[in-house]
């Protein structure tokens, strides 16, 4: 397939205060549109890393990378000729790759029964999710292993600890799971490490758009606080992680001072579920 990676928006130059804590490396955070992924983005970019979005829609991406202080490609995650370019690419403008992190959406379906789904909306979010997280973790996994060091990063809700009325996302989470914890033992030796955040819902991400596309339509922002608490009820600290604490957290994993993690998944649940 065609390679529709466009290289726009060189990185600014202000002078915002870093962490340090990411000084000198290269990220690629693919899905950067979002506003999960632009958290991320920011907050690295904020901790002194180069980063990059990469996302299929020029107008929200060129925002998201504006708002991060980041460089941003157009590009389809899901096509692998167009992830290998681009990350053959990134090396080339900034001379390596040291965090990969994916949080493109997946299609999942929720709400709706497993008895009531349809087969296409039940393994959707699996078969899109999986080939999509394979493909640009082993574009990652190939540079940084050739460098000799690099973190690749994944999120899921954590729903393959059982969550029942999630449709695929189970299914998916656990396919990602799995793969993750597979491909950590696999590129370990090289000096890459390969882990994962468990969320189970950041509430502050949530929209009404982004909630009816998963199936939770007509939701205006009074029922929408309503998901926001109903959430809030089930962590045992009764309060749900936040898109500033997520990017925290991928902060501290994409640095150095998490060198010993690596082929795990981390409960960022707020205590949803004990693991």
């Amino acid at each position: 397939m065609e390679n529709n990676a466009q290289p726009n928006s060189p990185r600014p130059t202000d002078s915002r205060p870093s962490s340090s804590l990411l000084t000198g490396k290269v990220a690629v955070v693919y899905g950067g549109a979002g506003s999960l992924g632009a958290g991320i983005a920011k907050a690295y970019a904020d901790a002194g890393a180069r980063v990059f979005l990469a996302g299929r829609t020029e107008a929200t991406l060129a925002k998201a990378a504006s708002e991060a202080g980041a460089e941003h490609d157009v590009l389809d995650a899901r096509d692998e000729d167009a992830v290998e370019a681009h990350a053959a690419s990134v090396v080339e403008r900034a001379g390596r790759i040291d965090i990969s992190v994916n949080l493109v959406p997946r299609g999942d379906w929720q709400g709706v029964p497993l008895t009531e789904m349809s087969v296409a909306e039940y393994t959707r979010p699996v078969v899109r999710g999986i080939a999509c997280q394979f493909i640009t973790a082993r574009a990652a996994a190939r540079r940084m292993a050739a460098q000799g060091s690099g973190v690749i990063l994944s999120l899921d809700s954590g729903s393959a600890n059982g969550s029942p009325m999630m449709g695929g996302t189970a299914a998916a989470d656990g396919a990602i799971d799995a793969l993750i914890r597979q491909l950590a033992q696999e590129v370990g030796p090289a000096g890459v490490r390969v882990c994962g955040i468990w969320t189970a819902g950041v509430t502050d991400s949530l929209t009404p758009e982004k909630l009816a596309s998963a199936g939770a339509r007509g939701l205006d922002e009074s029922a929408l606080e309503g998901v926001r608490s109903h959430l809030d009820g089930l962590r045992m600290t009764k309060r749900s992680p936040r898109i500033a604490d997520i990017a925290a957290l991928a902060t501290f994993l994409a640095s150095d001072a998490a060198v010993a993690i690596t082929g795990t998944w981390i409960n960022a649940t707020a205590g949803m579920f004990a693991s």
